[in-house]
């Protein structure tokens, strides 16, 4: 509800609006609530940058016109005080945002004491120490909207595909993926961890609504300190009944598209703010390039680098690999054995999986990892056996390919690896709000 600005008992009284809709209000009085990120003074005249939460705004305090009072209040905020602002909007196409307030009035509501995160340059440590105060910054704001909308476009983009939202636990009986430690807990007399995917669940949900999805968190106890490791992180992990490996593809290929244009269409300020190159983003087009395991060890054998078939790849290895392309590369057919258990083989080729990694241009490695799943009860048996799974923890799952199996197929979309890439950061700490590493647990 919006109270056009006027003269009341004395009191100016004014629209109160957001920073981002300035522009709906050019020559009229408005009041912004926020705080205040930077201060500089030119002997009668003050400016004030002021932050909401949705943008930045310029706003120009001159004390012949403002009086005494006013002036002396805005020379006594200092850096992240609260406070209102009221003023005429005026377009100026070289404010930040393309607006500036002349100020009318300012009201303190509460002087901060002196910021611990000046506007200069700090440690990563120190930074990380004060993440609850850092994540004002504009930097950060940005990194935040970007998250919110990724989110926002896959599940749209899945919403609209006929996909169905599934929560699953978060505490389990037992690992999805038996080549990772896990976080163990006590659960009243048992053992229990914390999942390290949900995709188990997912698959038993998909036999009841056809096609599922999941967001949420996971958890991984590796002892990994690289930039593209976190200990706790989030994934989307869409199963899909009567799905085929080709289809899987398909899918996975269009939602990245659409987070894409999604982002390109709703997050250009915050690009701006991280000096994205978004001309790499518009490049983002289907298809995708493709390169089966076997072609990709042979080219990186080929470039000199010590690999042989069978081996898993490294960092430097995807990086490589995906760096011949202007757009994120599909790796499939691993070898069986490097990949999880419930992977289905290749029927023309059982020693390579159904399976592909979808890499990321630019170095930031793998942001999807998905499969067909094994759907017949015999073969998932067997690999059970061959990785040393107790059956009874797994009965359950099982269970699935005896009542009804079909063919079926899903994958894991890392958030913040994708978040990362889509916004041309250096590293994935800076994806989530607060961030869990190896040596890392506060705030």
């Amino acid at each position: 509800m919006y109270v056009n600005c006027t003269e009341r008992g004395g009191k100016l009284v004014s629209t109160t609006t957001t920073i981002r809709r300035l522009g709906d209000f050019v020559g009229q009085a408005v009041t912004v609530q926020g705080w205040l990120y930077n201060k500089r003074s030119s002997g009668k005249i003050q400016f004030l940058q002021v932050r909401d939460g949705t943008g930045l705004v310029q706003c120009v305090a001159v004390k012949a016109e403002v009086g005494e009072e006013t002036f002396a209040t805005c020379a006594s905020l200092t850096q992240e005080s609260s406070l209102r602002v009221t003023g005429l909007v005026r377009a100026d196409d070289r404010a930040p945002g393309g607006y500036e307030l002349t100020v009318q009035a300012v009201e303190a509501i509460q002087i901060a004491e002196e910021y611990p995160v000046s506007l200069k340059e700090h440690g990563v440590d120190f930074l990380l120490d004060h993440r609850h105060l850092w994540l004002r910054v504009p930097r950060q704001r940005a990194l935040l909207k970007i998250r919110a909308e990724v989110e926002r476009a896959v599940m749209n983009f899945l919403d609209g595909d006929g996909f169905t939202r599934v929560d699953p636990p978060v505490l389990t009986p037992s690992s999805c993926e038996d080549t990772t430690e896990l976080f163990q807990t006590k659960y009243f007399d048992e053992e229990a961890y914390l999942t390290q995917s949900g995709q188990l669940y997912m698959e038993a949900v998909a036999m009841s609504l056809g096609k599922v999805y999941s967001l949420g968190p996971a958890f991984r106890a590796e002892k990994s300190k690289t930039r593209r490791h976190l200990i706790e992180f989030w994934m989307v992990e869409p199963e899909m009944a009567f799905c085929d490996h080709e289809e899987n593809l398909r899918v996975q290929e269009n939602l990245i598209v659409h987070v894409v244009n999604h982002v390109l269409e709703h997050c250009e300020p915050e690009l701006h703010v991280l000096e994205r190159d978004i001309d790499k983003l518009r490049a983002i087009q289907a298809p995708f390039p493709r390169m089966t395991y076997d072609e990709a060890i042979t080219w990186l054998q080929q470039h000199d680098y010590d690999i042989k078939w069978g081996d898993d790849f490294g960092a430097p290895h995807e990086t490589a690999l995906a760096g011949q392309f202007d757009r994120p590369l599909f790796i499939e057919r691993y070898p069986t054995a490097i990949k999880a258990f419930y992977m289905q083989p290749d029927p023309d080729r059982p020693e390579v999986a159904l399976c592909a990694d979808m890499l990321a241009p630019d170095g930031y490695g793998e942001i999807i990892g998905g499969s067909q799943r094994i759907h017949d009860y015999n073969l998932l048996k067997q690999r059970f056996e061959e990785h040393h799974l107790p059956q009874d923890t797994y009965a359950w799952y099982l269970d699935l390919r005896k009542y009804g199996s079909v063919p079926h197929a899903g994958f894991g979309l890392g958030l913040e690896r994708t978040i990362a890439w889509l916004s041309g950061i250096e590293h994935i700490r800076e994806a989530i709000g607060f961030p869990r590493m190896l040596y890392r647990l506060y705030p």
